[in-house]
């Protein structure tokens, strides 16, 4: 049993939606597990309620159970699952009568390489005292992208945290290349300018 296990946690993550896909349960248990970080983080940075990230991943990854055999090709299965994170945290804004603020976009910025958030994420291997500054700037950064409006806080956490493509993530949010493309850059330029004295 144990021996079977391990043989599924060797898997290539294509190998086991494609199981997943046969309703193989074992094969899509570990695909959730593996999996669940990833949903958890990006929820997680997108809002600050404790409850609603863990009822919005347990909903995600439900959705992504139960709909697994819809993806027609693994190699999208990010795109995909992201795409589930997306419809969801709408939703959810939707649902608690909050309307995303307006944003005028007069010009579409080109990206800089110069900033990005997973340069300052903690690393996990440092010692117990860096890793509490680590850990706190973690959460500044957390605080910083949930202060940001609701448009640029989707695209910012799908680029840079789920390393989703422009087209994917114009996909996801119903908005051309354009728009994200401003809007990752405006973003940056704003948690840079917010984030200035932790850097």
């Amino acid at each position: 049993m144990t021996g079977q296990k391990f043989q599924y946690k060797k898997m290539k993550f294509e190998e086991l939606i494609l199981l997943a896909q046969n309703d193989d349960m074992k094969a899509l248990e570990e695909l959730i597990k593996q999996e669940q970080r990833n949903v958890f983080a990006a929820f997680s940075y997108l809002t600050q309620n404790k409850q609603d990230i863990s009822d919005l991943t347990q909903e995600a990854l439900l959705r992504i159970a139960r709909n697994i055999k819809t993806l027609k090709n693994p190699k999208n299965f990010k795109g995909w699952a992201n795409q589930i994170i997306t419809h969801l945290y709408y939703d959810e804004i939707r649902k608690i009568s909050r309307k995303p603020n307006t944003i005028s976009i007069d010009s579409e910025t080109e990206e800089s390489n110069e900033f990005t958030i997973k340069n300052l994420l903690p690393d996990k291997r440092c010692k117990p005292q860096e890793k509490c500054i680590s850990l706190e700037i973690e959460e500044i950064i957390k605080n910083e992208i949930n202060n940001l409006p609701e448009p640029f806080k989707i695209v910012i956490v799908l680029r840079e945290l789920q390393g989703m493509s422009y087209d994917e993530i114009a996909n996801a949010t119903k908005s051309s290349i354009g728009t994200v493309k401003s809007r990752i850059s405006r973003a940056r330029l704003k948690l840079q300018e917010n984030l200035k004295n932790y850097i």
